[in-house]
């Protein structure tokens, strides 16, 4: 039987018996190596911050990790009701605790649970820690564990102060207003809902409705066929909701609400945001507004991943910022380098405030997105004209995403092998050439092969890569046109979608064998 390792964003897997899926067992025996490690590299009686989410088997497996720290000798700080990801990472950082585990699978479907390690400084776990501490769950031989304690952990006065200096750190960040625009959330049957609420408030903005049949967290999310705001159909009840109370935004957080997805009208219609013009929008607000203390502006730093657009880059050269591509999934993405102020991922991640949380936060996004809605209402603009004036400076760019579920593993593999033995040299029209990341000498190397090309002030892109947290293959396909006059706009924006409306349909044949 094969055994749970980590991924992108630490274990997941479905709740059940063995060592292939989340348990008490499983969940044990990662925090006794993960104790061990940490007694290994100096840390005895170190805090460790320990966090969960609503999910089915999350107090059990909460109850667990604490229990399992707490015998080992360490300082545990337990966050004894659920709570979005984001706190917890936020107070391993504040309280400069050695570890911290939140226990959550963020977005997966109803029947996941994870458990995911961050360390010193609050960033996910990465190379070599990860191999290390896996070394030492190999290593361990002892029989399954007792079932889950039960006890509730003792009241601690950090515990219970967590929300309220998270929400504090939001607030001090991002700042209050007076703001009339109206906003439509949801928190998609997660526990990032009351937190969100209270945020927003905060920072002036107090006329917000919400998904009703959504708000409570509720771990079979019965009104969507999986809880990701990215998945087609799952953020349907709040565009709805949107159109009914003429809000001036939507916005829809992921489980954990580490995530965040912006609805907006765009070209007279209400839809969601791609993760990419999201990205853009807040890397251009953050750069344009950015007091941080740095000696002059090309300190700056900006990033994003090698599977997201290419729109945050050119806004980033305009405004004489940098910007870097990391390895995906935010644990390479706070280490970008200094001076960083934004990161984000094309999967609806974003990290406006570094500084205090060194993962993707979907609550101060949300945050951060309201503010540059008002901004933009008190010009008398929409979020959409925003798009589109980065439209004008750095021509249109439309970016998309083809998933293949996969029964097995070996599947993907399979189709992986295929592409780089017999890699494509034309997609929608345009040749290209590959770049196989796998054999890359530098920092990008990762199970990735990248084919990109340009023909008439049009360049394209399609980047196929196993998925790190999910059985599946990931293609991410762009189409991005030359800067053009506003006047052209409507007429770029056709060839654009048509240029990724290829890619899509030649990314499934690609799947498929074609070629």
């Amino acid at each position: 039987m094969t055994r749970l390792r980590f991924g992108t964003a630490g274990l997941r897997g479905r709740v059940g018996p063995g060592t292939d899926h989340m348990n008490v067992d499983v969940v044990r025996r990662t925090t006794d190596a993960l104790a061990q490690w940490l007694l290994d590299h100096g840390h005895r009686g170190a805090t460790v911050v320990v966090g969960r989410d609503a999910r089915h088997g999350s107090a059990e497996f909460f109850c667990t990790t604490v229990a399992a720290f707490d015998e080992a000798g360490f300082d545990v700080v337990a966050l004894d009701s659920p709570l979005p990801t984001p706190v917890l990472a936020f107070t391993t950082r504040e309280l400069g605790a050695a570890a911290g585990v939140m226990i959550t699978a963020s977005h997966n479907p109803p029947a996941d649970n994870g458990y995911k390690v961050y360390l010193d400084g609050g960033a996910q776990l990465i190379p070599p820690a990860d191999a290390e501490i896996e070394s030492l769950i190999d290593a361990d031989a002892t029989p399954p564990s007792d079932p889950a304690p039960t006890t509730a952990p003792q009241p601690d006065p950090r515990a219970t102060a967590a929300p309220d200096r998270y929400l504090a750190r939001i607030a001090s960040r991002l700042g209050t207003r007076h703001s009339s625009i109206r906003i439509a959330l949801t928190p998609m049957h997660g526990v990032g809902g009351d937190l969100a609420l209270r945020a927003l408030a905060g920072a002036g903005f107090t006329d917000v409705v919400v998904v009703d049949e959504q708000f409570a967290p509720d771990p079979d999310f019965p009104t969507v066929a999986f809880p990701n705001p990215e998945e087609p159909g799952a953020s349907d009840l709040l565009l709805a909701l949107a159109r009914r109370h003429d809000a001036d935004i939507a916005i829809a957080l992921d489980p954990d609400a580490d995530r965040c997805a912006v609805g907006a009208v765009v070209d007279g219609g209400w839809r969601m945001l791609t993760g990419d013009e999201t990205g853009a929008l807040l890397g251009s607000a953050v750069l344009a507004e950015d007091t941080s203390p740095v000696e002059s502006a090309t300190e700056a730093l900006v990033a994003s991943t090698i599977v997201s657009g290419s729109l945050l880059a050119a806004v980033a050269a305009a405004a004489g910022a940098r910007h870097v591509q990391t390895l995906t999934g935010f644990k390479w993405l706070v280490q970008a380098g200094e001076g960083l102020r934004y990161a984000y991922e094309e999967a609806i991640g974003h990290c406006v405030d570094p500084d205090a949380v060194r993962d993707k936060d979907g609550i101060s996004a949300a945050v951060a997105l309201a503010v540059v809605a008002h901004d933009r209402a008190a010009a008398g603009s929409t979020l959409g004209d925003a798009l589109d004036d980065l439209f004008v400076d750095h021509g249109v760019h439309r970016t998309g995403q083809v998933a293949i579920r996969a029964e097995r593993l070996s599947d993907i593999a399979d189709t992986m092998a295929r592409l780089r033995a017999t890699p494509p040299t034309e997609l929608a029209g345009v040749a290209v050439e590959m770049t196989d990341h796998a054999t890359r000498s530098d920092e990008l190397r990762t199970d990735a092969v990248a084919f990109t090309g340009s023909s008439q002030g049009a360049r394209i892109r399609l980047i196929a890569r196993p998925s790190g947290t999910e059985p599946k293959l990931k293609f991410y396909l762009e189409a991005a046109l030359a800067p053009a006059d506003r006047g052209d706009l409507p007429a770029d924006k056709q060839r654009a979608d048509a240029l990724l409306a290829r890619l899509e349909n030649e990314a499934g044949q690609l799947a498929e064998g074609g070629s």
